[in-house]
Formats: C-alpha cells, sequence, structure tokens
C-alpha cells in the first residue's frame, strides 16, 4: 500500500487528501476539487483535517473505493464516511454528506437552535432564568 499526500487547492496545508492503493492522479485532481467546494465556502469557520481515499487489493469486492473525512470545523468535529463501487461515485457521496456535516457544524449547532429542556425535565421557565424552577405543592389526584 502506497501513500501519496497532497493539499487541497486554495486551501494549502489545511485539509490534505491522501490517497492509499493504486490510486491515479486524475482521482485525486477530482477528488481535490470537490473536497475544495465544500471547504473553502465563505462564512465557514476554518477548517482542518485530512481525507483518506483508498482503493481496496481485492478485485472481487462490491464497493472496493472507500473514503474518510475526519475534519474540524471551527471547535466542531466532521467525520464522514463513504464507499462505493468507483472512484467518481464515492468521491460524489463523501461531498454530499460532507456538505450537510459542514453546514450542520458550522451554522446549527449554536444557542439559538437547540431545543430547551422542558421544565417538567428541569428546564428553566422563561420568568426565572437562574435556578431550577421545580412546583413546590406536588400535583394531587382524585
Amino acid at each position: 500500500m502506497t501513500g501519496r499526500d497532497a493539499a487541497t487547492r486554495g486551501i494549502a496545508a489545511v485539509v490534505r487528501v491522501r490517497a492509499e492503493g493504486e490510486i491515479s492522479e486524475e482521482v485525486l485532481v477530482y477528488a481535490r476539487s470537490k473536497i475544495d467546494a465544500v471547504v473553502n465556502r465563505p462564512g465557514l469557520p476554518a477548517v482542518t483535517g485530512e481525507v483518506r481515499i483508498t482503493k481496496a487489493a481485492a478485485h472481487h469486492a462490491e464497493h472496493p473505493w472507500s473514503a474518510v473525512a475526519d475534519l474540524r470545523v471551527g471547535a466542531s468535529p466532521v467525520l464522514v464516511h463513504a464507499q462505493e463501487a468507483t472512484s467518481q461515485e464515492v468521491t460524489d457521496r463523501l461531498q454530499d454528506r460532507l456538505r450537510r456535516q459542514v453546514e450542520r457544524a458550522a451554522h446549527g449547532r449554536n444557542a439559538a437552535h437547540r431545543p430547551v429542556t422542558p421544565r417538567w425535565r428541569g428546564g428553566q421557565s422563561p420568568e426565572a432564568p437562574t435556578g431550577r424552577n421545580v412546583p413546590t405543592d406536588p400535583p394531587t389526584s382524585g
């Protein structure tokens, strides 16, 4: 198994694309362009990490191509896996999954979008923002 490293265009030394196995340069160029389209968009926090593309040595494997992206978007970790029959399919699948996860990590995990814990589970009421709001009288049955 041979390993080749290459920095993605436009984000040198931030996201690395690593190939393992018998992978042509055209496959790497295609993967770099797809990954660059996801991580090099305006409005994203700093993106760092590595993408590994692997081709299985066994010719009888149903999905010999696999890709793993292990990135950090700002302070959020993003881990994406994909397996497909061809290099183009695995790259496209990785790009789709990576786009969703990067978007979620960059914009979907802030306090405004988090669900509010209900009062009956120990959440805070809008009237009393500090402390726990616990009823003083237990409910009566009957």
